[in-house]
């Protein structure tokens, strides 16, 4: 295995703060002792780490979460001379964790956590954000996410998750998201237009709609894309009219939703219209 490490930036919705991803897979390689100002957050993916952390040693293994609170100093280095250790990591600005829970900044006592589900989801965002850092996606997975592990893990007590007229709040967010739909507005901006935390408005809407915010905008996107694919353009031209950042991004979201790529579907639906104009000649 080679030494790699590949930092990713996204920002947290349209001109919103940077976060930064790092995909890392070493053998050898061992930190000097340092600290972030943000939260680690890491997820093993293989191998084994030792950290020195605390005054202490603590080890991670495959699928295990590990959390750093800011300002703490510590070292990484491979837990054993034969299989390295792989992990994704993101650095999160401390008011990240603050939304949904009361008490101000959360602590971890425990550094290595073992909650299966999360840890997926966490290398699930990772992966998917570090191909493409959407803005709006970024801002609706990791905020979500960063609070479930500060209400679970945390010495934080949580927020109460009552919002009134959530209903409401989702439709009115779903409208502008729509009208907004190449270059949609912070979830954070969003959120202030109606006195909210970031945390209330992603409740509301998943609560609402089902699903958050960046998914509902990008089937929205892909039902705008078939009009246009049916109109004869071109899946590179469409991509960019609907807001995907590129045709590779609109293929994924319109096989996710439909089953088939755009132009897989722009043939079928100009050789239906072929046939149909042949069988109606008299």
């Amino acid at each position: 295995m080679a030494e790699q490490a590949l930092w990713t930036r996204a920002r947290l919705g349209h001109d919103g703060p940077p976060l930064d991803l790092l995909t890392a897979d070493f053998r050898r390689h061992t930190y000097a002792p340092h600290a972030h100002e943000e939260y680690t957050i890491g997820v093993c993916v293989g191998g084994s780490e030792v950290i020195d952390y605390r005054g202490g040693h603590i080890r991670t293994g495959p699928g295990t979460i590990v959390v750093l609170d800011p300002g703490e100093m510590h070292t990484g280095g491979p837990g054993n001379a034969t299989d390295g250790y792989a992990y994704r990591a993101l650095y999160a600005e401390p008011s990240l964790l603050t939304d949904g829970i009361v008490g101000g900044l959360p602590h971890f006592r425990e550094p290595v956590l073992d909650d299966p589900g999360l840890a997926t989801a966490l290398r699930r965002v990772h992966t998917g954000l570090s191909a493409c850092p959407d803005p709006l996606e970024a801002e609706s997975r990791l905020p979500w996410l960063l609070t479930a592990l500060a209400r679970r893990h945390s010495t934080a007590r949580p927020a109460s998750d009552v919002i009134p007229g959530a209903g409401a709040i989702a439709l009115t967010v779903r409208d502008r998201l729509a009208d907004q739909l190449t270059a949609p507005p912070s979830l954070a901006g969003l959120a202030a237009d109606l006195g909210l935390s970031r945390y209330q408005l992603l409740r509301a809407f998943r609560t609402t709609m089902g699903i958050p915010p960046y998914a509902w905008l990008a089937q929205h996107r892909v039902s705008r894309a078939r009009g246009l694919l049916e109109a004869g353009l071109r899946p590179a031209e469409v991509a960019g009219l609907v807001g995907f950042a590129d045709q590779a991004h609109l293929t994924r979201w319109f096989r996710r939703v439909l089953g088939v790529t755009p132009a897989a579907y722009r043939d079928s639906v100009s050789s239906a219209g072929w046939r149909n104009s042949v069988q109606d000649t008299p």
